[in-house]
């Protein structure tokens, strides 16, 4: 990840941070909890830390596999939400490729 790509997802991750909870998610709200909060956890570890361990890369690429099965089922107004998400744990993952 360059230099830029820090800044931008340091960014995103604030935005993403202060972003309210999307409604309407319907039987898959539970899961989509708590990819929010174990992807959120490998970010937030990320931005303290500045690197990933191999537990967390792991975690991060099962947890994005699986976000992406189940955020296609959601409205359009959680879609920006969750797309974030998925940006933030993607473009750190390049690191780790």
């Amino acid at each position: 990840m360059t230099d830029a790509d820090r800044v931008t997802c340091g960014k995103v991750w604030q935005v993403h941070q202060a972003a309210d909870w999307p409604g309407d998610l319907g039987s898959d709200e539970g899961q989509l909890m708590t990819l929010d909060t174990v992807i959120g956890g490998c970010l937030t570890y990320f931005f303290e830390e500045h690197e990933l361990d191999a537990p967390r890369i792991e975690i991060l690429r099962e947890c994005l596999a699986e976000l992406d099965g189940v955020a296609q089922n959601v409205s359009e107004t959680a879609t920006a939400y969750f797309r974030r998400l998925q940006f933030l744990g993607t473009t750190l993952l390049q690191d780790y490729s």
